[in-house]
């Protein structure tokens, strides 16, 4: 009996603070019964309904999307940044985000391992876009030094810049696309500004993108009712979240990067 009502308040628990931030089984389904009830994840804020961008860069093209629980959408029932885009921009997205997991290359769910094993090189994408994980951040992974060289057997995985670097180096190896990086909006973490600091000095060394939502004090001050109906959490959006802050920003830095390598 005593085992049943352990089970019973493990999985309440798992459903009213981290349900969502599972990309599998129960805890998830159990996430999107509490996110569904937000009023961010209204279906009037589905990625569907975004009007198709005219004259789109990649219309009818692949853009791959490389991340953890932001990109995968854990507080907003798998509807955001890639949807945003497939919607927008008229593109095919490959989605390949897990919740909790970390840039850094120290077990089979990191960035690089899924980026070498979960992603097609033969697929012909004509854009990366990866998330800087706040993973890294809260589990305090080691930032790393920019390296000397930009060999893939130069750069250390189990860091974060490392880790980053590799994946640049990869992706241009084997599709030759833009590669853009994003940042989440900001919060009280002073690991998670160094990494946005470390990615700003990569972006002068590879040339990348860098869709940053840190730095804008005017993107930032949002008035409190707008912030709880567009965030779940400090780091998680809503749907809302998505459509009406995040994606419209990021499209706009997206675009000004691409205009700027004309």
């Amino acid at each position: 009996m005593w085992i049943v009502i352990g089970v019973a308040v493990f999985l309440l628990l798992q459903w009213l603070f981290i349900g969502y931030r599972f990309s599998f089984g129960p805890f998830q389904a159990l996430g999107d019964i509490r996110m569904s009830k937000l009023p961010g994840n209204a279906e009037a804020y589905s990625m569907k309904t975004a009007e198709p961008m005219a004259d789109s860069p990649f219309e009818g093209k692949n853009v791959l999307f490389l991340g953890s629980s932001v990109t995968y959408g854990a507080a907003s029932l798998q509807e955001g940044i890639p949807e945003y885009f497939a919607a927008r921009f008229g593109c095919s997205v490959t989605k390949e985000a897990v919740s909790g997991t970390t840039l850094t290359d120290d077990s089979n769910s990191s960035y690089v391992h899924r980026l070498l094993t979960k992603v097609d090189p033969a697929t012909p994408y004509s854009l990366v876009v990866v998330q800087l994980s706040t993973n890294d951040a809260g589990k305090n992974k080691p930032l790393g030094e920019i390296s000397d060289g930009f060999d893939r057997s130069d750069f250390d995985t189990h860091t974060v810049t490392g880790a980053i670097e590799y994946i640049i180096a990869y992706a241009r190896e084997t599709w030759g696309c833009p590669v853009v990086f994003y940042t989440g909006s900001r919060y009280d973490s002073e690991a998670y500004a160094t990494m946005v600091e470390r990615l700003i000095a990569l972006r002068e060394k590879w040339g990348i993108g860098v869709l940053d939502l840190w730095h804008d004090d005017s993107f930032n001050s949002i008035p409190d009712a707008d912030r709880a109906l567009y965030m779940n959490d400090k780091i998680h959006p809503t749907k809302a979240g998505y459509r009406e802050w995040w994606c419209p920003e990021l499209e706009r830095q997206l675009l000004t990067y691409l205009d700027a390598k004309k």
